[in-house]
């Protein structure tokens, strides 16, 4: 009997093959493959991050204080989420090398072992976001923006196991060069989570009023469908059994150790940079709450445009992974340095929208004259920042890809703490620029970053192909 396949489950003939790559490609078949797998990456990155853009938006029109209160809880949840991202990237990087080398029934399996430690991950995290109000309260924060913080925080929490599985589902599609259902579940959710944000941000059609509350309840509730979505896409493949996701091999649990080793330095290094960025929203947050909405509008721009190196980045780290399972030196090499061209040509295309058009993007979230006065001399600083903050984030993902672990961790570590937070300090404060100086500060850590990590993925390419 013919077997019958559910719509859109057979993956297409190009997509099929875009890991059977021969080595030494040219520069032209590096941009189209690369682009290939990115485009879609960018488009389901951006979904997530386009949630919290609507959230913060339409909060925005709620009043400058729920705006505030979402501006102050984000920034942890950030934090938190990206070290569980960070934690559970090895999920990409063995799927890849794995599907390189023509091990697909490894593939599943490397999945099947990494969901457990998001669902675990997850829960963690959840009760971090708990204690969100004490948080806020311990670091100095005012006692109305810690109770408000402190409610958002909650309702990040019922959301976040369901971040961490569909993450690792998404990197497992994506590793198998699948990135289009992530793509298509990621628009579907941001059109339902826009209509439940009308319902319980404002309090339409009886549903409760609950401003920032009511904008991150209805993300939670969006995050656990996207979760089903995709895990229902997963075992519909029509060669999910092929590829382990459905009575494969048994799990080697013994991959754990492998999984961690890749997982934790690059939840650490999230966690650095995520922090660190965090750690400058906090300091708005002493310059008053119109500094801290303005620089949290400035902030999310540059996250909506970052998606774009995010995409980028993970489609490098794939290309990179899949020349390490083909032992193929030169094409990682390749692999890397094409990415890296090409996020410098897409930043600098969304640097003049920032730089024309500084007011209206700003715009979008808030019409606060006070608001607008900060976000927008802060988006013009943005702007110029993001051609490297886009280049050390594809070179980190280059050294995902290639399997090298602590050097980078360390590089970031010396380039947001050591050069950037300090810097963004020093602006802000002692030589009163304020959250404008803050921008500025993360500036020059960036470039510190990308410098560093430019070095070393040079050094690391030159070197012998070693599968993990």
């Amino acid at each position: 009997m013919r077997r019958r396949h559910c719509l859109g489950c057979r993956p297409p003939p190009d997509q099929a093959r875009m890991t059977d790559t021969p080595p030494n490609q040219s520069i032209r078949q590096h941009i189209s493959r690369t682009l290939r797998l990115a485009l879609p990456v960018v488009v389901a990155r951006t979904g997530i991050l386009l949630m919290v853009a609507v959230d913060i938006a339409m909060t925005g029109h709620a009043g400058k204080d729920e705006l505030a209160y979402l501006g102050i809880a984000a920034a942890p949840y950030v934090m938190l989420m990206l070290v569980g991202i960070g934690m559970l990237s090895g999920t990409a990087v063995l799927v890849a090398q794995a599907d390189g080398a023509g091990a697909r029934a490894e593939c599943g399996n490397v999945w099947r072992l990494a969901m457990p430690h998001a669902a675990m991950l997850g829960l963690v995290m959840s009760l971090l976001c708990l204690g969100g109000e004490q948080f806020l309260l311990l670091i100095g924060q005012d006692a109305d923006l810690a109770r408000g913080g402190g409610g958002v925080l909650v309702m990040f929490a019922w959301g976040m196991p369901a971040v961490l599985m569909g993450v690792t589902t998404t990197l497992f599609l994506e590793g198998i060069s699948r990135p289009l259902p992530g793509m298509l579940v990621m628009l579907a959710a941001n059109l339902v989570n826009a209509g439940l944000n009308w319902l319980f941000i404002y309090g339409h059609w009886g549903a409760p009023e609950l401003g920032a509350e009511g904008a991150i309840l209805a993300t939670s509730l969006v995050r656990w469908l996207v979760l089903a979505a995709l895990l229902t896409y997963a075992y519909a493949m029509s060669d999910s059994r092929q590829y382990g996701v459905r009575q494969g091999a048994p799990v080697v649990w013994s991959r754990g150790r492998t999984l961690r080793r890749i997982g934790y330095p690059f939840g650490f290094a999230h966690g650095l940079e995520a922090s660190a960025f965090a750690t400058l929203v906090l300091m708005s947050g002493y310059l008053g709450t119109a500094a801290l909405g303005g620089y949290q509008i400035a902030q999310n721009l540059i996250a909506m445009a970052f998606m774009g190196a995010v995409g980028l980045g993970m489609a490098t780290a794939i290309r990179v992974g899949n020349a390490v399972g083909r032992q193929d030196g030169p094409g990682l090499a390749r692999a890397g340095w094409t990415g890296v061209g090409l996020v410098i040509l897409l930043m600098a295309l969304i640097v003049v929208l920032f730089e024309v058009w500084p007011e209206a993007l700003a715009g979008i979230y808030s019409g606060d004259p006070e608001v607008l006065a900060v976000a927008v001399p802060t988006v013009m600083v943005a702007g110029w920042m993001l051609i490297w903050d886009g280049a050390q984030g594809v070179l980190m993902g280059a050294l995902r890809g290639a399997g090298d672990i602590w050097t980078p961790v360390i590089l970031a570590a010396v380039s947001f703490w050591l050069v950037g937070v300090p810097l963004a300090g020093l602006l802000a404060f002692s030589l009163e620029v304020g959250a404008p100086g803050l921008m500025l500060g993360m500036f020059g850590g960036v470039v510190a970053a990308a410098l560093l990590l430019g070095g070393r993925f040079a050094v690391v390419s030159r070197r012998p192909v070693r599968r993990l």
